[in-house]
């Protein structure tokens, strides 16, 4: 569920980005008062994203508009299909088009690409992960549409989780210090806050099954091989009390021989960098 708050907060910034001072080219030409209708044209095939957002970007400039969807979003979509319809003030409409398929485009294209990545994982137990690698100020609907395409949204930031990557363990002195260190801190701080640590070997892998018990929630293991990644993780298992991540270097062409590891979670950045934008255009019905 998209946080209402931090929506209105990116569409109210999108649109002052766009509109700025003036919509030179709607006050030019069309009445304050003239009213429209638009239908969103779908170009392209893959998974639709966005609808919801639509509505509300265009409910957010006029509360009276009306939206009808004539598709869900992550329902299938083809070329030459209707997305939804919208009436409005015509300059509301115009001011809304660009935000609204900016969104859309982007949106459908990483849930596209996901749902990919998931029916590759389809008959493993493993799940996919997305990663903090978005655009600025856009994550809350890339990692929406994650969720649309049937991925998980891993942590949305630095604050709703403790990730010791490789440099918070360097610049710390070590795994075991940099583990107490974290343990410590949630004590003081926030005891609920969940403790992730990566690991780039074997070696790591054993460290972290030593001091992490009962401190360690789950143990990504970064840029393993599939053979290596298979030893981690049924060393893992043996011990108990840890879940597993893969992450680095996986795409769909491999991601099959990772999940044949048994690993848990799989966590790919490329769901989101990786995605490219679908064709939608918004016209105007006569």
């Amino acid at each position: 569920m998209v946080d209402q708050r931090a929506l209105c907060t990116l569409i109210d910034t999108a649109l002052i980005e766009d509109i700025g001072e003036g919509d030179h080219s709607t006050l030019a030409c069309i009445p304050a008062t003239a009213r429209g209708k638009a239908e969103l044209k779908i170009k392209d095939s893959g998974i639709l994203a966005g609808v919801e957002i639509a509505r509300q970007i265009f409910l957010y400039k006029d509360p009276e508009a009306v939206f009808t969807a004539n598709k869900k979003d992550g329902e299938l979509m083809q070329e030459g299909q209707i997305a939804f319809t919208v009436e409005s003030y015509i300059s509301t409409i115009l001011q809304c088009e660009r935000v609204v398929l900016n969104c859309m485009q982007r949106m459908s294209g990483i849930a596209t690409l996901t749902h990919q990545y998931v029916d590759a994982l389809k008959g493993y137990s493993t799940k996919l992960l997305d990663t903090r690698k978005t655009t600025p100020n856009f994550r809350l609907l890339e990692k929406e549409a994650v969720r649309i395409g049937g991925g998980i949204n891993h942590r949305f930031g630095l604050y709703d989780m403790i990730m010791l990557k490789d440099n918070h363990i360097d610049f710390c002195g070590g795994l075991e210090k940099a583990i107490q260190k974290a343990w410590d801190y949630t004590q003081v701080v926030n005891p609920s806050l969940k403790i992730e640590v990566e690991a780039r070997n074997l070696e790591d892998v054993k460290k972290i099954l030593l001091n992490g018990r009962g401190k360690v929630f789950r143990i990504m293991l970064d840029n393993f091989t599939p053979k290596a990644l298979t030893e981690a993780v049924v060393l893992i298992k043996q011990e108990g009390g840890f879940e597993t991540e893969a992450s680095g270097g996986i795409n769909l062409e491999n991601i099959r021989a990772y999940a044949d590891s048994g690993v848990d979670y799989i966590s790919v950045g490329a769901l989101i960098h990786q995605a490219q934008s679908l064709d939608l255009s918004l016209k105007a019905v006569k």
